[in-house]
């Protein structure tokens, strides 16, 4: 599936698998672990002259990554650990792999009506899935 299928549609989050036990991996205090575990928040990737732009929205927290494919970048995280990302376009999969006190993969396959996010740290995944809003 060509990129141009998914940049710049809006997918909100519709279900979620093991998120507490992923966050919870990361260190993420209690109280931000529940404010995340309420929201749906909705993502959107969007390209221009090779410069990738991820935004996640919600009330709780809003947050927004800018990086080119195969260049490593530093990433400060929603829950506010320092990282250094490098993303890679693999067909319809977006792969993010984040380096810190712990290392993180994040694969997020689109389609033209969901976006799946597996996220791994350790021996934990997580799997979140997005719909996209019409």
């Amino acid at each position: 599936m060509p990129a141009e299928e998914f940049l710049g549609k809006r997918y909100k989050l519709f279900s979620s698998e093991n998120f507490d036990d992923f966050m919870k991996a990361l260190g993420v205090s209690l109280m931000t672990r529940k404010m995340g575990s309420s929201v749906n928040p909705v993502v959107e990737l969007t390209e221009n002259n090779g410069l990738y732009t991820l935004k996640t929205t919600s009330p709780f927290k809003s947050s927004e990554i800018k990086f080119k494919l195969g260049e490593e970048f530093d990433e400060e995280t929603p829950d506010g650990r320092k990282v250094k990302s490098v993303c890679s376009l693999e067909g319809n999969k977006l792969v993010q792999i984040q380096k810190g006190e712990k290392q993180t993969t994040i694969e997020r396959e689109f389609t033209p009506t969901e976006m799946k996010a597996v996220m791994k740290v350790d021996d934990i995944i997580c799997t979140r899935v997005y719909k996209v809003q019409q």
